[in-house]
């Protein structure tokens, strides 16, 4: 990879990052549950793009430069495992066993599922 696809990356990660802060951010302001939504909803579309970019690599249709910035930058920077594990953690200190558990497994079950529509999305 050359200097300016690495430079590239970096931007992705900081826009994917601002993209999860403005997402998760809205849905706080119009959901009122237990269950951390705007992170599940942000890790989950995150599978389904990143299936959707890795199927259409796959199959040629978008080069491995291409592939860096947008899955490992922008959607590196969008997704995030910790902040998931943490609210669910979270929920298990606080006796919320239901809501970490949907938490917890709706992120895991889902995002496995959407990811794999997203390949198989990308690859058509």
């Amino acid at each position: 990879m050359s200097v300016g696809t690495y430079l590239l990356l970096c931007v992705g990660g900081g826009v994917g990052a601002v993209l999860r802060f403005v997402v998760d951010g809205l849905i706080k302001a119009r959901v009122r549950t237990h269950i951390p939504v705007g992170t599940i909803l942000v890790n989950l579309t995150g599978c389904l793009a990143l299936g959707v970019l890795a199927g259409l690599a796959q199959r040629g249709a978008l080069g491995s430069d291409a592939l860096a910035v947008l899955g490992t930058g922008v959607l590196g920077g969008y997704t995030t495992f910790s902040t998931a594990s943490f609210e669910t953690a979270r929920l298990l200190q606080d006796g919320r066993r239901g809501p970490a558990l949907w938490s917890g497994l709706g992120t895991l079950l889902g995002g496995v599922a959407l990811a794999s529509l997203g390949l198989w999305l990308g690859l058509r």
